[in-house]
Formats: C-alpha cells, structure tokens, sequence
C-alpha cells in the first residue's frame, strides 16, 4: 500500500511538473546574458513551452531583437498568400554585418573553380541556414527559433565571439507563417488549465485541413526546387544568393516516434549525391547525437527517411555543394500526450529541436574548413564530370505556348540555371527548335548536378523504397519541347538575363465582323474566363479550320475561340477594348476576321462553333478529402485563371443548392460524409447535364460503389506470393515496394477531343502516384488520354502495377442521364509545377 501511494504521489509530481514551465536552463547554456536583451519570457509574458507562439508574435520578438542587438539584422523577403511578412534574420560578428556583402561575394567564388582556387578557406566564415517548421502544425521548431534567436543575441562569452565571426547564421523562425498561425490559434485555444494527456482531447486532432499547409493547402517543404509558392520563392533566392554550406530542416513526426536526424536510408540517396556528402552528413550527425545523449533523449537515424527528391529542404542543398540535414521530433500536436515513450510534453520536443540546433552550430565550427573545402571540391568536380558527360547542350522551347515557356525559364532561373537564346536553327529527336523561339543550356556550369536532377530521366534504382516521389523530370511536367543534344554545332545567342512575358495583340486591323483566339496558350482558360465574365458570346471550334486573317491564311486548330461582333450586346469598340486588355494581361493575341467565310474546314455560322456557358465551380473540401490536391485544383483556379471558386464541404452536399454549379471537382479522399439524399442529390445533378470530374482512387471508388459513371478497374496480380515462405523482417519492406509514390507516364492524346483542344502532340507525360487503373470504357470515344503500351517515361513502379498500366485508360468519361463524370487516377495539377496537365483539368 505505501508504495502505491509513493507511485501515485510521484505520478502527481510528475504531471504538476509537466503542466508547469521550464526555467530558460531547461532550454539554454547557462552563462551571461546581455540583459537588455529580453528573453522570450520577459516578451511574451509566459515561458515558451507554456503557450504555442503566433506568428505574429514571432515577428514582434524578432523585430525587438533586432532593434536592440547589432548582430541580428531582419529582411522580409515577401509576404505569404495571407500577407504575413517572410522573414529570414542574417546572424553574424557585428564586425562582419558591415561587410555582409564582401563575405558573400567571397563565399560565391567557391562554386566557381576559375575563382576557387586561391581562397583561403581557413579563415572565411562558414554559412549556415537554420529553418524551423515549414509543416506549420509541426510547432516545436518555430518555438525553438525564439529561444535561439534570444541565445544568438545575448549570449556572452569569448567562445560566442569567435563563432560569431566565424559564421554567417541565415535563420528563418516561420517558414510557412500561414498554418504556423492557424495551428498556434487551434492549440491555444483548446488548451487546458490543466493539462489533459489524453489522445482523443480535441487539442490534438485538428479539424480539416490542419496547419500543415499554407494558405492553399501546399506541403511546401516539396517546393524548394520548383519554388510555386511565395514562401518558397524568396528563401530559394537567399539559398541561391548564400549557398549555405549547413541547411537544417526542423520537423515533427508521429507522437509515438523519438527523434531522427540524418543521414537516411543509404540506398535512397540520390545517385547525383557525392558519396562524401553523406559522410559529411554522419560527421556532423556525431554532434546530434552527443547533444542528445548528454539529456538523455532517444533518437534514431539511417532509417525511414531519404535524400533522393530534390524538392526538400534538407535534400536541395546536396545537388549544390551543401549538406541538408532533417530533424524529425516526435510531435506533442498540442501541450501533452501520452505516447509509447511515456509522456511527450511540449517543452520537452522544443527542447530537442533547441539542442540539436546548438549542434549543428558547433559541428560548423569544428568542421568548417572541412565543409568550405567539400563546396570547393564539389564544383570542381561537378565542372570535370560536365566535360565527361556527353551531352553537351539542352534544347527547349514552345513556339506556341510562351507562357509555359516563360514559367519555366523563370523556375530554371531561380535555380541559377545559365540559359542562351538559341542562335540557330536546329532539329534534335524530330523536334526542330527555331531560333528565335527557342533555348540553349550549357551542360557545362556550375549548376551542372542540379541540371542534372532537373533533366534527368531515371527508371532503375537500387532501393524500391520512396520517402516521396520518384521522378519530378520539370521540362516533362511543364509539356516543354525539349531534347538532351551531344553536337557541338551550337550557336549561343545572348544570355537570358530576364525574361520578358508574352504580348499579345489584336493581329492586323481590328475587325467589325469577329475575332479568333486559339487555344494553345497556358493562359487561354484565363482569357476565355474574363470573355465570360464580360458576358460576350463566345464559341469553341469542335473541327479545325483555315481563315484569313490579316490578309494571309492561318490554320486554326480545335478549340478556337470565336468572338462575333454582330451578335453581342457590347459595340465593336468596347470589344476591341475588351481583347486589348485580355491581351495585354495573358500574352495571347486575336486574330481578327473580315468574313466568315473559311479557306477550308468549318465557317464561322457552323453548328461546330460550339456556344460556350460560364463554369460556376466548387470543389469538394472537408474531413477525409485529400488536401493537397484540393488545394492544388483551387490554387490553379484562383491564383492563374482568376476564377471564382466556392470550396464546398462535402458533408453538405445535401443540403446546398447543387443548381449553383456546372462543374464539381472530387479530389481524392474519403468521402463517406456524403449521405445518402447527398448521393441522390449528386446524381441528379450531374444527370442534368453537369459535369463531375474526379480524380484519384478513393474518389473513383466511392463513385463506382455508388453507380455514379460505370467505372471498373482493372486487376493486377496479388502483391504478396501465396506459396513458399518469406521472412516476416521482409513484411515491411516488401509490402512499401509496391507503392507507388509518383512516377511520369506517356499518354497518347486524343487531340480532337474538347478535354484536351489545345494539344498538337499526341503524347503528354503525365504525373501519377496511385496505383489503381481504370478499365478501357464502353464507349470507345471518351478516352481522351490512354497509357502507351510501354507507358513508363521515369520514376519506380513495381511491376504489379506497370503490367496493367499498358494501354490502359489514363482518363475516361461516363455519360449519367444528360452530364458526365471525368475519371482519371492522374493529378492533373500536381504540386502546381506540372503545368503539362492543368489545361486537361481546365
């Protein structure tokens, strides 16, 4: 009986204990502190680990730090879809900020072997970037960067001097300030006075979508390299500017975890990766794991995770003469939770994410000279591997989509990727690339590895296993023309320096009579939405046709827009004004007509012009729907075509006026929400002559199970042999083998149906990462898009899932009464980057 009084009296010390806070040693080296410098408490008015920081309080604390220490100095590099400030704080010797600059071009030559060789790496300040909670509801690291941003500014010693001016700190508190902010608000305001470890609190089960995402649900620790986002823009141009030699990625993962840190998963990383940077990588791990042991935490490393996606964090840097090293924490998702490890407190997860950033400052500084010396050593390798490799030269360009064109220099751009006009005219895999629309990039630069992640097409690895996609080759997912030339019969032009956007213009005289715009640009849905928002009459072209225009015949492809003058309410003029303006925002140009007489094909009074209704869209959102895609749908459609959009919660279905639409969206997910007079309500809906498109298995299974569009898919062998025996340590592994994280396919394209007008090439490269396949539908017309019969272009599929690919459907229609549900397993907007399909879903 004492004992078990003792244990419950310890058990209530122990949770008194938890529910109290920490004094700043917990956290911080105890030593002196610059005392006008305020710590996070004497701020806030609460110790950290007691509360969950808000966004804006990050900024106010850095601010105050920055008036009052002259070794912090604060640049908002832009501003998040929310319009909070983008903030990355330079820490460094107050002697070095005045001359940050100087500092900055030295550290640049190291990526130039022609510069390199002469510095003095010994006594040049190593560049470290410290980044913290780009998955906003992973709290622990933003509450950690206050404490260290108090440590940078106010510690004193002789030791803090000299790190000081060894090191250049680029530290970001927020990475992704949006769900930051909306998790902060979720954990605070279910918080009790007395603090519940209990798992089903509603403190740490946030509602859909969570604070993982930014603004539109985008996981933007997988936008480093194709920078979509405004968040990740800017902190690609300071990595680009800096070249840091450390990048750290602070992380949580599931509460019933410990800790992890780099290296990874040997096998997954990415081939392009030297083998030193790895070595590197457990060096400064070594640091990681004496700061751990020395309070006693758990952790684990070389497990689970990978270095092979070029679009994290923690792996971009390796592409680029640095080392990227994941933090993952065991996440209290609140203030307390039980967990398989005892009790995981808040205070203790920030503590972690706290030493091991201490770590990482102290491993640069004793290996400094080591990691100046590995960014030397890569560039020069990287120039002599360039001079080995035996294509020299990248062709690409669309003559007849410049935006895309345009989007895709800009993202090479950001990368620092070296592109020339094209000076000649040249023909490279029967693609001709025309000087004057076309571009040249060397292989031979100092980006030459990164190019390499970014042209690259892989389909044999030496692991099955993926932390995320397994192919991301940019110049297939924007549909560029483009083509890996081994001649040395190029003539560069002019290096583009900046990019100018696409003009477009009335072509020739305006017309009393009609006007023509095609549909082949990326902005065209744009240009077609402010038409319908004008609320012209406007046509689309179901058969290709030859007019003249502006006194010479020019050949117009399916989906042609028409624009008639007679016909409108609006007089000749203000539609001129009109298609000027649509001109001078999208680049597209329209071709005016003075007859409606064609020179072949189709006139313009044809029963082929198609009348075109304004799309009324809602996408289907709420508990079990997959975020990011429905964020990707409603990103492209707000942010580049300026659509309005209502994101509609699927459990109200039922009850909302589904007459308010034309066209539903049904990302993947789980969408047992929808009850049963939903169900009743959907299909009725879509009988009337609307359309749903779906994307992805769980959502073309509920469809399926539900009689909405005959769907069937097709089957593929059993994952797991029936006979013999495997070793139950294989389960694992053997099972993940079969997943499919992302890999590019090639489609045959249907280019006279209305779903992909736009298209001339009948092959598209298209992204998917399910592994269900849907069967060749009945109606032999509605399959616009169609695997190939060897349709993998690059990325791991198992075999399983490849066999039935061939040939398969890719994307199908099914007529319900008078409308119609598009089926596809594809992500036609995934991650915002793969520009190639965004015009199927448009």
């Amino acid at each position: 009986m004492r004992k078990s009084i003792f244990f419950i009296i310890s058990l209530l010390f122990s949770f008194l204990a938890l529910a109290q806070k920490q004094p700043l040693n917990y956290f911080l080296p105890e030593g002196e502190y610059d005392k006008k410098i305020p710590t996070p408490e004497q701020f806030l008015g609460w110790q950290i680990g007691e509360w969950h920081v808000s966004h804006d309080q990050v900024v106010a604390y850095m601010r105050e730090l920055d008036r009052l220490s002259d070794r912090l100095s604060i640049e908002i590099h832009g501003r998040s879809y929310e319009q909070r400030p983008l903030m990355v704080l330079f820490i460094t010797h107050p002697d070095n900020h005045l001359r940050l600059r100087e500092i900055k071009e030295e550290h640049a030559k190291l990526r130039e072997p022609s510069l390199s060789t002469g510095l003095n790496t010994s006594t040049m300040p190593i560049v470290i970037y410290q980044g913290y909670s780009i998955h906003g509801n992973e709290a622990s690291g933003t509450n950690a960067a206050m404490l260290m941003a108090y440590y940078y500014a106010a510690f004193q010693s002789a030791e803090m001097e000299q790190t000081l001016r060894n090191t250049v700190v680029l530290f970001d508190p927020s990475f992704n300030p949006d769900g930051m902010h909306r998790f902060s608000t979720w954990a605070n305001q279910h918080k009790n006075k007395n603090l519940t470890s209990d798992n089903a609190s509603r403190e740490y089960n946030e509602v859909w979508p969570g604070g993982r995402t930014n603004h539109y649900y985008f996981d933007l620790n997988r936008d480093w390299l194709v920078s979509q986002m405004p968040e990740s823009q800017g902190r690609v141009r300071l990595f680009q500017e800096w070249r840091p030699n450390i990048l750290t990625d602070h992380h949580e993962m599931g509460t019933n975890s410990t800790f992890f840190f780099q290296p990874g998963v040997p096998s997954r990383v990415n081939p392009i990766t030297p083998k030193k940077n790895q070595e590197l990588t457990a060096k400064i791990g070594a640091f990681h794991a004496k700061a751990l042991d020395k309070i006693g935490s758990l952790y684990y490393t070389q497990e689970n995770f990978d270095d092979f996606y070029y679009g994290k964090g923690s792996t971009y840097p390796d592409a680029q003469g640095g080392i990227g090293i994941l933090f993952e924490q065991a996440s209290s998702r609140g203030h307390l939770q039980r967990s398989n490890n005892g009790l995981l407190s808040f205070d203790f997860t920030i503590r972690n994410q706290v030493k091991t950033s201490f770590s990482t400052l102290q491993a640069a500084q004793e290996l400094r000279t080591e990691l100046l010396n590995y960014q030397r050593d890569f560039y020069k390798n990287a120039a002599d591997e360039s001079k080995e490799d035996k294509r020299k030269f990248i062709l690409f360009g669309d003559s007849r989509d410049k935006t895309k064109t345009y989007e895709f220099i800009k993202m090479l751009q950001r990368n620092k990727i070296k592109i020339y006009e094209n000076g000649d005219n040249l023909s490279a895999d029967k693609i001709t690339f025309e000087k004057g629309n076309s571009f040249v990039i060397p292989f031979n630069q100092t980006q030459y590895k990164l190019l390499r992640g970014i042209f690259d097409k892989q389909t044999t690895f030496s692991d099955s296993l993926f932390y995320d996609i397994s192919a991301w080759t940019l110049p297939l997912a924007f549909d560029i023309p483009y083509s890996a030339y081994e001649g040395k019969n190029v003539t560069l032009g002019k290096e583009v320096l900046e990019v100018e956007k696409a003009k477009g213009q009335i072509v020739g005289k305006p017309s009393t009579y009609a006007y023509l715009m095609e549909w082949h640009d990326y902005l065209s849905p744009s240009a077609l939405n402010i038409l319908l928002n004008e609320n012209l009459l406007v046509k689309v072209a179901t058969q290709p046709f030859k007019a003249t225009t502006n006194g010479s015949y020019r050949d117009f492809a399916y989906g042609t827009i028409l624009i008639s003058i007679q016909q409108q309410t609006r007089s000749a003029e203000a539609i001129q004004g009109i298609l000027e303006t649509i001109a001078q925002k999208t680049g597209i140009s329209f071709y005016p007509m003075e007859t409606g007489l064609t020179t072949e094909g189709i006139d313009a009074g044809s029963p082929n012009f198609q009348t075109i209704r304004a799309p009324k869209v809602a996408i289907l959102v709420g508990e079990g729907v997959a975020m990011h895609d429905a964020g990707e749908a409603w990103h492209l459609l707000d942010q580049r075509y300026d659509m309005v959009v209502t994101n509609l919660e699927a459990d109200d279905v039922a009850k909302t006026n589904l007459n308010n639409y034309t066209f539903i969206y049904m990302p993947d997910g789980n969408f047992g929400s929808i009850s049963d007079a939903g169900k009743i309500k959907l299909k009725e809906w879509i009988s009337a002559g609307n359309t749903l498109f779906a994307a992805g298995n769980g959502a073309l299974t509920w469809l399926k199970d539900n009689n909405l569009g005959n769907i069937k898919f097709k089957t593929k062998k059993p994952i797991l042999h029936k006979k013999g025996r495997k070793p139950y340590g294989n389960l694992e592994n053997d099972l993940g083998a079969v997943v499919m994280g992302g890999a590019i396919f090639d489609t045959d394209v249907d280019v006279s149906h209305p779903i992909c007008y736009g298209y001339t090439d009948n092959h598209l490269a298209v992204f998917q990462a399910d592994t269900s396949i849907i069967e060749i539908p009945k109606n032999v017309y509605a399959m616009p898009l169609q695997f190939t019969e060897r349709p993998l272009i690059a990325g791991y599929v198992h075999p399983t899932v490849l066999e039935p690919m061939s040939s398969a459907a890719a994307l199908a229609i099914y007529g319900v009464g008078g409308g119609r549900v598009i089926a596809t397993n594809i992500n036609p907007n995934f991650r915002a980057f793969w520009y190639g399909t965004n015009k199927i879903f448009a």
